[in-house]
């Protein structure tokens, strides 16, 4: 078998997993994540993908900590750099918590730290191993100004994350399908 093989296989896994994953319910009876799993689908690259479902996520300790994805949203999953992709992929159990990640970093509605604190709030919620949680939380933390500030000034130019209109051609790239005329919400 190929790495490219390999590959494809993961991302099928990938995306039966996000499909079959129901919610469940915190210790306190109200589900954190409300609704039903939000289906996410690649552009033809794979390295961006869109939701095709509304995602929402609420603190049970923090009335402020709540977030809602909109259908559309374009993310990049977990951004880990490819040379850890072996112990961290960019499709996990995170994944979830890295697009609700991705979104506050695009919205900015809330302080970095904030953000950063909800990825890792999530995270704890969708029970992903704590080596990797502190692992990605400090990834975040010492290296999202970056991702932070690229951000504000994409938006400020006028880029937009939110589609209005999905691709219906598989071999459409975010970078193809960005530039393409009233798509966006």
């Amino acid at each position: 078998m190929t790495a490219g093989e390999l590959s494809r296989d993961a991302r099928q896994v990938f995306m039966r997993a996000a499909l079959a994953v129901k919610p469940k319910p915190s210790p306190a009876g109200k589900p954190k994540f409300l609704g039903p799993p939000a289906a996410v689908v690649p552009f033809s690259d794979w390295n961006y993908y869109y939701t095709r479902d509304l995602l929402e996520w609420h603190s049970d300790t923090d009335a402020n900590h709540k977030v809602s994805v909109p259908i559309g949203f374009v993310t990049d999953l977990a951004s880990i750099p490819s040379a850890f992709w072996t112990l961290l992929p960019k499709t996990a159990s995170y994944t979830y918590a890295a697009i609700i990640h991705d979104y506050l970093y695009w919205t900015q509605p809330c302080s970095r730290e904030d953000a950063d604190n909800m990825l890792k709030a999530v995270m704890e919620e969708l029970k992903v191993a704590e080596l990797k949680i502190v692992t990605i939380y400090q990834g975040v933390r010492f290296g999202g100004e970056a991702s932070w500030t690229n951000n504000a000034a994409a938006k400020a130019k006028g880029e937009k994350r939110v589609l209005k209109l999905f691709p219906t051609d598989m071999k459409i790239s975010w970078e193809q399908w960005k530039i393409e005329p009233d798509v966006f919400a």
